[in-house]
């Protein structure tokens, strides 16, 4: 793991959420760009990978059981594990941040109760399957807050998010405290290329007074290229820079990104080809951009094996990094792409 507060190690991953679902409910065959079948750790280890990241949600899907055993193959393959709570039944992202239903909602203080003791009991559980969590995303894209409406950021007021971001926090003190591993503690927002966003966010969370710098280890941004043009490298750079020279003990990372192969009637925000080696252009710029300041610290593709799911959440038709062949239901062969070589040099 990357020691805390300083950039002594850059992680090149990918998330690989839903290789578990893909493998059982679509019948994947993975297979690398030579045509090989192997696993997919190997076909993307082989491509310089060396940090999976993965989401858990409060729900059954992508839940402790189903994620802990995805953590536990790809730990014991020798990959670095980034955990991503949602703090959701279900997904969790700028406008959809639902309080799981098994929680309570009957005030800020008694959710931020059950929120701590879940932070608690699921490092437990990581640490128990003999899991080290290198990364973990207390929420998944929180500017405005999570766990709404009680923890929802309004009209600049940030003291209800604070105290249930910080239960969250002291969940995982109380964790170490029983003897787990000390993970990198991260925040992660979107629109990485939104500098004022940004700033607003974490000169607005910092000044509530009750999370400090010190208890973030890490910022995640995300990234993505078709959500508007404003989505340039200059700007994600410029983001990049005010956080280095804000919160200099910090480390950064771009947690989401992608790229498509193929992608009709969507301006994307930079030039590069739609294509494999699009992605691999794509993904190499925005390292160029971490490595530019001190603290850039790793950088995600997100979902590359999403078989079913290869708009990846955008309106362009494929952002995989493999060719899928659906002819031989219910085996699906997914090829890999030049693409996956995107961190091997």
């Amino acid at each position: 793991m990357a020691a805390i507060g300083s950039a002594s190690a850059f992680y090149k991953g990918h998330d690989l959420s839903s290789a578990g679902y893909m493998e059982t409910d679509q019948g994947a065959v993975w297979k690398s760009a030579s045509g090989s079948e192997s696993t997919l750790e190997a076909i993307m280890g082989a491509g310089g990978m060396d940090s999976v990241r993965l989401r858990i949600w409060t729900g059954t899907d992508y839940g402790l059981d189903y994620t802990l055993d995805l953590a536990k193959r790809f730990s014991q393959a020798g990959y670095s594990i980034f955990l991503d709570m949602h703090f959701s039944d279900t997904w969790a992202d700028p406008s959809n941040q639902a309080i799981p239903s098994s929680w309570s909602s009957s005030s800020v203080d008694s959710l931020a109760s059950d929120l701590r003791s879940y932070v608690k009991s699921t490092l437990q559980s990581f640490s128990d399957a003999g899991v080290d969590i290198a990364i973990l995303s207390l929420g998944n894209e929180i500017p405005d807050g999570f766990l709404f409406p009680l923890g929802k950021i309004n009209n600049d007021d940030f003291s209800d998010f604070a105290t249930l971001w910080s239960a969250a926090r002291s969940g995982v003190a109380d964790a170490v405290s029983a003897g787990v591993s000390q993970p990198e503690v991260m925040i992660h927002l979107n629109n990485g290329w939104d500098t004022a966003t940004i700033k607003w966010f974490f000169q607005g969370l910092f000044a509530e007074g009750t999370v400090s710098t010190s208890d973030v280890d890490a910022i995640g941004l995300s990234f993505y290229p078709f959500y508007g043009t404003d989505a340039t490298l200059d700007n994600l750079g410029s983001t990049l820079s005010w956080l280095e020279s804000t919160y200099a003990s910090t480390n950064l990372y771009v947690a989401e990104t992608d790229w498509p192969v193929s992608c009709d009637g969507v301006t994307l925000s930079a030039d590069y080809p739609v294509s494999a080696e699009g992605q691999t252009e794509w993904v190499a710029a925005i390292i160029e951009q971490l490595q530019s300041v001190s603290t850039g610290s790793g950088i995600f593709y997100w979902e590359g094996g999403y078989l079913n799911t290869s708009g990846l959440g955008s309106d362009c038709d494929s952002a995989l990094l493999f060719s899928v062949n659906w002819d031989d239901w219910p085996t699906t062969y997914a090829t890999a792409l030049s693409s996956v070589d995107m961190y091997s040099s």
